[in-house]
């Protein structure tokens, strides 16, 4: 008997790749990591300067990388600071690598 996909129980980290897939699935995504990366933090009007896209877009890819936690933000009034979340990106780097090899 054939089970759905509803059906299968995954392992918590093929749940947690598959997490952090999709929130690299986008160009503008990966960019503001690498900008991230290369930084410890920063505010989103920074990155809004840096990237050749509106604000609203700008939030919206952070909130997504925020709900993957990817990123972690810091409110400073009027503005919120932004830096990579070190414990679940080295997770992400494990999980990418075992997967790869």
């Amino acid at each position: 008997m054939k089970r759905s996909l509803e059906q299968i129980a995954y392992e918590p980290d093929t749940e947690a790749l598959a997490k952090y897939a999709k929130a690299l699935g986008h160009p503008t995504r990966i960019a503001i990591l690498k900008l991230l990366e290369n930084q410890s933090c920063c505010f989103t009007g920074d990155l809004v300067d840096l990237l050749p896209i509106s604000q609203s877009t700008v939030s919206q890819h952070l909130k997504e990388l925020k709900n993957a936690g990817l990123i972690q933000g810091e409110l400073k009034p009027p503005k919120i600071k932004y830096c990579i979340n070190q414990e679940n990106w080295k997770i992400a780097k494990v999980l990418f690598q075992q997967f790869f090899d």
